[in-house]
C-alpha cells in the first residue's frame, strides 16, 4: 500500500536534492539517492547498528511537516544531533592509559621503549598491556607495503591515553623516521579514534607504519568498541599512500596537508565521484606548488573514494585533527567548489523548509 505522507516528504527531499549534490550529510545522518526513482530516498543512520532510530525519527518528521515549519525545524534539528546524543559512549575507561608494545622486542630494545614512551617496567602495573605480533602487522600491511618494508619483527610502540571530549587526537613520536605526527593524527582520525594521546617509539630508527597497529588496538582496549575493519584499512592505506607521496614530493608537511585537504572536501561532500576528487587534487596540489605523478594522483583519488564510504562527520575531523587542519585553513586554499555545494547547513535547512512547503 502506498504511504502518501511519505512519499509527500520524501519528494520534498527530493527537490531540494536537486539543487545541492550527490548526497546530503547532516550530523550524523545522510540522506542517499537513488538518480533512478526519487522514492529511494532514505536517511542512513551513521551509526549502522541503530537502523531503528532512523525510522522512528523519519515517521516523527512526518508528522511534523502537518503541525507547521517551527516544529519541522526542530525534527530536523534532532536528526541532525550526533548519534552520541541517542547512544552511550560504550565501555570507555580514559582514566586507564593502555601500552601496546611489539611481541618481537627483546629485553634491551624494550627498555628502551619505555624509556621513550615515558615509562618504566614497574609502572607497567597500572597499565593495561597488550602487545602485536608482526603476523597482525602484516594482516592489516600486506596490501600495501612489501614483505622487505614490513618486516619479520614487531617492534612499534604505543602508549594511548583517552583525553576529555574536544581534546582530539595528539600524536608525538620517537625513532620513527617515515611516518609523521600529522601523518598518524590525520589516519586515525580516519579510522574514527577520538581523543587521545599517543605516543609512538621504535627502539631505533624505524618506519612506524605498523604502530598504526598498535594505536587501533590499545584505543578498541580501552574503548570497549571495535574498529571496523573497512576503517582500519582505509586508515592504513591513507598512512601509506601520505607517506608513499611525501617521498615522492620530497615534503612531508606538504603531503599531510595535500592529503588533509582532499579528505576534507570528500566527508564534506563537495567532491564525489572520481573526476571531481581528481580536480581537487589537482587545484590543491597547484596552489601548494606539488607536483604528483600520474601514479600518486590515482593513489590518493582511490583512497578517497574509499573515505567517501566510511561516513565521516566532517566537524569530527577538524576537531580530531586540529593540528592538521588548523594549518591547512591557514593555506587558504582555493579548491573551486561550486557555490551551490558549499551553502551552509542552516541554508540547507531552510531550502529544505521551503521545498516542503511549495
Amino acid at each position: 500500500m502506498r504511504n502518501i505522507e511519505q512519499e509527500e516528504f520524501v519528494y520534498g527531499l527530493y527537490k531540494m536534492k536537486r539543487q545541492f549534490t550527490e548526497s546530503l550529510d547532516v550530523g550524523n545522518v545522510k540522506l542517499c539517492y537513488n538518480k533512478k526513482h526519487y522514492k529511494n530516498y532514505i536517511f542512513r543512520l551513521k551509526d549502522r547498528s541503530r537502523p531503528g532510530r532512523v525510522r522512528a525519527i523519519f515517521t516523527e518528521v512526518i508528522e511534523m511537516k502537518k503541525r507547521g515549519i517551527a516544529v519541522l525545524l526542530a525534527g530536523i534539528m534532532a536528526v541532525a544531533l550526533p548519534v552520541n546524543a541517542f547512544a552511550s559512549s560504550g565501555n570507555k575507561d580514559t582514566g586507564v592509559p593502555y601500552v601496546s608494545l611489539g611481541a618481537d622486542l627483546n629485553q634491551e630494545e624494550r627498555a628502551t621503549v619505555l624509556k621513550l614512551l615515558g615509562i618504566s617496567e614497574s609502572d607497567l602495573e597500572k597499565y593495561t598491556v597488550t602487545t602485536v605480533t608482526n603476523a597482525e602487522e602484516h594482516e592489516y600491511l600486506d596490501s600495501y607495503l612489501s614483505n622487505s618494508i614490513i618486516g619479520s619483527r614487531a617492534l612499534s610502540s604505543v602508549l594511548v591515553e583517552g583525553k576529555k571530549d574536544g581534546s582530539g587526537i595528539n600524536v608525538t613520536t620517537s625513532n620513527i623516521t617515515y611516518c609523521t605526527p600529522g601523518m598518524y593524527e590525520n589516519a586515525l582520525a580516519t579510522a574514527g579514534i577520538e581523543n587521545a594521546d599517543i605516543k609512538v617509539a621504535g627502539p631505533f630508527n624505524i618506519s612506524g607504519t605498523a604502530a598504526l597497529v598498535g594505536a587501533i588496538k590499545a584505543y578498541e582496549n580501552m574503548t570497549g568498541e571495535k574498529v571496523s575493519e573497512e576503517s582500519a584499512d582505509t586508515a592504513t592505506n591513507e598512512l601509506v599512500v601520505t607517506g608513499q607521496v611525501a617521498e615522492n614530493v620530497g615534503d612531508q608537511e606538504k603531503a599531510e596537508e595535500l592529503i588533509g585537504a582532499g579528505k576534507g572536501e570528500v566527508v564534506d561532500g563537495n567532491a564525489t565521484t572520481s573526476e571531481e576528487i581528481g580536480d581537487v587534487v589537482d587545484q590543491a596540489a597547484q596552489e601548494m606548488k606539488v607536483s604528483l605523478s600520474e601514479e600518486d594522483r590515482q593513489a590518493i583519488i582511490d583512497l578517497m573514494k574509499k573515505i567517501s564510504d566510511l561516513d565521516l562527520n566532517i566537524d569530527s575531523l577538524r576537531q580530531q585533527a586540529k593540528n592538521l587542519y588548523d594549518r591547512i585553513a591557514g593555506l587558504n586554499l582555493n579548491l573551486n567548489i561550486d557555490e551551490e555545494q558549499v551553502k551552509g547547513f542552516f541554508e540547507k535547512i531552510l531550502d529544505f523548509i521551503k521545498g516542503l512547503f511549495s
